[in-house]
């Protein structure tokens, strides 16, 4: 299944839906089962576990033509789970070649961590895959993009076994985890320059991990206004995604809902000779395979 939230010029109201040829059918219009009412949000049907998942589905595949449906281009695209109840999870050094650059960039020898690099960003920071990015420009000066592969959790587990750690999994999704690299220095930690309002596009659906198969096989790319600035694949992960989970559920709870970006490849903009940064306009387009592409323009403000 792919999944996504939306909303329409006459109801703003976000909610879920699911894309099926290239329509989009609102889940909320599906007649309820026997034992089933369709959920209202992306949120709402992750927290009703793999019964439920399941449930959802076959109202979905038994929906005939009299269910409500609208062409993706007159929708508005929100991000699936437009607030989240926690902090986006986020790893950082992932992929030996994006560690190597940034080596380059400050002259420091190359260090590969040995577990994985966590941090977060706020909740705030969480838009949708075709909204604008607002830049403050009084806030940073130096604004990045990083392409990466999104974790919807779907079961809560603590102390996850990394063999059975894909079974937490709901679903995936694209993330770009925009980056203000001069508070990143000037703070010496990731949380702010992670977090601005606006820094984390989600979207544009998320689709369930039974569909979106092998993690570890899939392209990554990004774009800025046409060029290919990124351009890799989840197989150079250092630490592969039921890794992650094992890892950062060690000790801490990860619940059904939860939202894990994994790390990107290289090509960002702070490592390149000479440093590229974001400009007013810019527009970005992030795309994992077997997901789909989000599209966000840089809108400057100050």
């Amino acid at each position: 299944m792919r999944y996504l939230t939306f909303s329409t010029p006459a109801d703003p109201t976000p909610r879920l839906g699911v894309l099926r040829d290239d329509r989009v059918v609102d889940v909320r219009s599906l007649p309820a089962g026997p034992k089933t009412i369709p959920p209202a949000t992306l949120l709402e049907l992750v927290l009703q576990g793999p019964h439920g998942w399941n449930e959802c589905r076959k109202l979905i595949d038994a929906s005939t033509g009299t269910v409500k449906s609208y062409g993706r281009d007159d929708v508005r695209w929100h991000a699936p789970i437009p607030r989240p109840a926690k902090n986006v999870f986020c790893v950082g050094r992932n992929f030996l070649t994006h560690i190597e650059e940034g080596a380059r960039t400050r002259g420091e020898a190359v260090k590969v961590p040995t577990a994985p690099v966590f941090f977060t960003k706020a909740p705030t920071s969480v838009i949708g895959p075709q909204d604008d990015v607002p830049w403050d420009r009084t806030a940073t000066k130096e604004v990045d993009w990083e392409a990466e592969l999104g974790v919807i959790v779907g079961v809560t587990g603590r102390n996850i076994p990394r063999a059975s750690a894909r079974d937490h999994i709901f679903g995936y999704t694209v993330i770009n985890d925009i980056s203000a690299r001069d508070l990143q220095k000037n703070h010496f930690q990731f949380f702010k320059g992670k977090s601005l309002d606006g820094f984390c596009p989600i979207g544009p659906v998320v689709v369930t991990a039974d569909e979106f198969g092998d993690p570890q096989s899939k392209r990554v790319l990004l774009r800025v206004n046409g060029v290919v600035k990124q351009d890799g694949n989840t197989r150079a992960m250092i630490f592969p995604v039921d890794e992650l989970i094992a890892s950062l559920s060690h000790g801490l709870t990860l619940e059904a809902g939860d939202i894990m970006a994994c790390g990107t490849p290289d090509g960002v903009g702070f490592a390149r000779t000479p440093p590229e940064f974001l400009q007013d306009g810019d527009l970005m387009e992030t795309e994992v395979e077997g997901i789909g592409t989000m599209r966000n323009r840089v809108v400057a403000h100050s």
